[in-house]
């Protein structure tokens, strides 16, 4: 049983430098912008990244709490992984291990996507201007 906890642990640890990181990469982008906060940031993940987004969501709403950065949100979208065909050039989903071409039946086909571990985007809320009274003459 140790043995399993302490591999869930490595996991748990992976998504969080992964979960600092994003921190780290919004915190600079976000310095780019004086006077803006970072509202939402968005990760594209694909199905062979080795990331658990529920762990890695998990690791970034811990690390975001109590800091200027929350309640900084995180998108996840999952990126299916995805096979081409050589010879009929059709980009499908590799559903099920299966990597043979729906359309011509081709059987070796070659991988076009899926590992990904990108940020997509990054929100950012500019700050209300303060309104100054004019002077009155």
């Amino acid at each position: 049983m140790a043995a399993v906890r302490a591999g869930l642990g490595q996991d748990i640890m992976h998504e969080l430098s992964i979960a600092d990181s994003i921190i780290e990469t919004v915190r600079a982008e976000t310095a780019k912008h004086p006077g803006a906060r970072a509202v939402k940031v968005g990760l594209r993940i694909g199905a062979l990244a080795g990331v658990d987004p529920d762990a890695l969501s998990f690791g970034f709403e811990a690390l975001v709490r109590g800091t200027d950065l929350e309640p900084l949100a995180l998108g996840v979208e999952y990126v299916p992984r995805t096979q081409r065909c050589p010879k009929c050039g059709l980009i499908f989903p590799a559903e099920d291990f299966s990597i043979q071409c729906p359309k011509c039946g081709e059987l070796e086909t070659i991988f076009a996507g899926g590992d990904e571990l990108q940020i997509a985007y990054l929100e950012l809320e500019e700050a209300e201007p303060k309104l100054t009274e004019i002077p009155k003459a």
